[in-house]
């Protein structure tokens, strides 16, 4: 059986993934899909002092304990700053990622700085205005999000940490022979921030690239087409 694990996106946690899990078990897939600290579950356990490290922690941390190996990091949204750094600190155990229309960080980068100074100001006042300064409100919803899995998902997306977006990512080892490929969702929002890593992705012979006609969140949205996707490139890692 394969192993995947899921690096899942901001105010998210690993509850988003519910639809995907009976579909790849099904597929002889076993998902793991660990929530960060202070959302989700586990939003009890915020704090200001959360950050990226924080949250790469986690992940790497059910990798350790769980002795997992040979594993497929599926890594979304937001999840792609955490994706890259489990890479690059528990790479042994690291079989493939998938950036599935995520944040590609480079050694020093945050996500204000992919985002750019805009976004940035722009997140840094929803904390100021209702997250008492370091909590950071929920992006909007996709527009075509069934209104069931709307009333799914808005009580249950949680404020996440202002660190978590503002910390650099500190990568310290050459991962380059480990396997990485692009999915990117073409039903862009406005500001589309994530065409920047497809475009690199797309022009990369050392990438695997896809696109899905989905919006942000097909593990919601469309999780029969995500699924179909995510076993093609598995089977070709």
């Amino acid at each position: 059986m394969d192993t995947w694990l899921v690096a899942h996106g901001a105010w998210s946690a690993g509850w988003a993934w519910k639809k995907m899990r009976p579909r790849l078990r099904a597929e002889g897939i076993e998902l793991w899909t660990p929530t960060y600290t202070g959302v989700g579950e586990r939003a009890h356990l915020a704090h200001p002092g959360i950050t990226l490290d924080t949250h790469i922690a986690d992940i790497t941390s059910v990798l350790e304990w769980e002795d997992l190996a040979d594993v497929s990091i599926v890594a979304h949204s937001y999840g792609g700053m955490v994706g890259t750094g489990i890479v690059d600190r528990a790479a042994a155990r690291i079989r493939a990622i998938v950036y599935l229309d995520a944040f590609v960080p480079a050694n020093g980068q945050s996500l204000f700085d992919l985002i750019g100074p805009d976004g940035e100001t722009e997140m840094r006042s929803r904390a100021s205005k209702d997250g008492d300064g370091w909590r950071v409100s929920p992006n909007p919803t996709p527009p075509d999000t069934q209104e069931k899995d709307v009333g799914w998902i808005t009580p249950r997306r949680m404020p996440q940490p202002l660190g978590t977006f503002s910390q650099p990512i500190e990568l310290l080892h050459d991962t380059s022979a480990i396997p990485r490929s692009y999915i990117y969702c073409q039903r862009s929002a406005p500001g589309d921030v994530f065409a920047q890593f497809a475009d690199k992705a797309r022009s990369d012979p050392q990438w695997q690239y896809r696109e899905l006609d989905a919006s942000h969140n097909p593990h919601i949205t469309c999780p029969d087409a995500l699924c179909r996707v995510l076993l093609e490139l598995n089977n070709r890692s």
